[in-house]
């Protein structure tokens, strides 16, 4: 599982729009959002970490890799901070 810190997803847009650029990327994907998080996970098919950040990032995020799900402590909602249509 390849995981993902978007702090600049702020919306339910912003959740269609990073889907649409993972899927693009790699049409076998699987993609978990959680907005409240700020957490993008993916189950990738082919694309590789980097490829599938650079798709995120051409879509106009910001993705940080971090750990999966199940390796990080519960931890408090990332600050938010701008978004693609509601900054």
């Amino acid at each position: 599982m390849i995981v993902f810190q978007v702090n600049d997803m702020t919306c339910g847009h912003c959740v269609g729009t990073i889907t649409k650029a993972v899927t693009a990327a790699d049409q076998g994907a699987t993609v978990r959002i959680d907005l409240a998080s700020h957490r993008v996970e993916i189950e990738p098919a082919q694309a590789n970490e980097a490829q599938l950040g650079q798709a995120i990032k051409a879509a106009g995020f910001t993705p940080v890799p971090a750990q999966a799900a199940s390796d990080r402590p519960a931890t408090a909602a990332a600050p938010k901070r701008g978004g693609c249509c509601c900054s």
